[in-house]
């Protein structure tokens, strides 16, 4: 990874609240173009809520959010797609009377390059063969690994250049995980797109990852190579179980 490369994402102190509490303290990160970078800790570390902030869905409270030089703090969260920034909400939120190929056809609502479209509805079926298959089945009769990865695959649908998946393996068996962070691996090997990963399994998220960071109680406590990070003996006992 070239770490010369522009920051495709930046975040300076960046808080957050949720009514009177407050969630994120001071965030500050970079992300740079081509990189895949996770976040991981404990449940309720702020995870989430840093992607939701990067969004506008939770208001920043203090500090700014830019997106390939642009300050997008106050961008509302439906037009960050149109520029390239999109997100894979934890819990999938597909659209389940929707059938498989209208909710991929909602993650391109905003274009109007029919014929890219329509490449790009063939790239999504190349990477998950099983949507092609259930193209017309209702979203909500998928099994929880198929919504993922239609969830991924609308989000794809958008021509994202920066990528934000949150909790990718909720809830799914090992072997379907494996499956979807392969695809993730893909995408941003053959498509150049940028991914900040929210992952409870961090040994998952750091053998994928370039960098990681580390939140605690909705502070960044430490950020490093993925691989440097996996040998930390501090690391090592408090997230991957040894």
């Amino acid at each position: 990874m070239d770490v010369s490369a522009e920051p495709i994402l930046k975040l300076d102190n960046v808080s957050a609240h949720y009514s009177r509490i407050q969630a994120l303290h001071s965030i500050s990160l970079v992300i740079r173009q081509g990189e895949i970078v996770t976040m991981i800790g404990a449940n309720g570390a702020g995870k989430s809520t840093t992607l939701m902030t990067i969004c506008n869905v939770v208001p920043t409270t203090e500090g700014s959010v830019h997106y390939k030089g642009r300050d997008i703090t106050a961008v509302s969260a439906d037009k960050l797609p149109m520029m390239g920034l999109c997100q894979v909400p934890e819990g999938r939120r597909i659209f389940p009377r929707l059938s498989v190929f209208e909710n991929l056809e909602m993650g391109a609502y905003f274009r109007r390059d029919k014929t890219d479209v329509a490449n790009d509805m063939d790239m999504v079926f190349d990477y998950f063969p099983v949507l092609k298959e259930r193209r017309r089945q209702a979203g909500g009769t998928l099994s929880g690994g198929e919504q993922q990865m239609l969830a991924l695959g609308r989000a794809l649908m958008s021509r994202p250049k920066l990528l934000l998946l949150d909790e990718p393996s909720l809830g799914l068996a090992p072997l379907i995980v494996k499956q979807i962070f392969s695809i993730v691996e893909t995408i941003n090997r053959e498509q150049g797109v940028t991914i900040l990963l929210v992952e409870q399994n961090a040994n998952l998220a750091l053998q994928l990852a370039h960098r990681g960071y580390v939140l605690e109680t909705g502070r960044v406590v430490m950020e490093d190579q993925a691989d440097k990070l996996m040998d930390n003996p501090e690391i090592r006992k408090a997230y991957l179980g040894e």
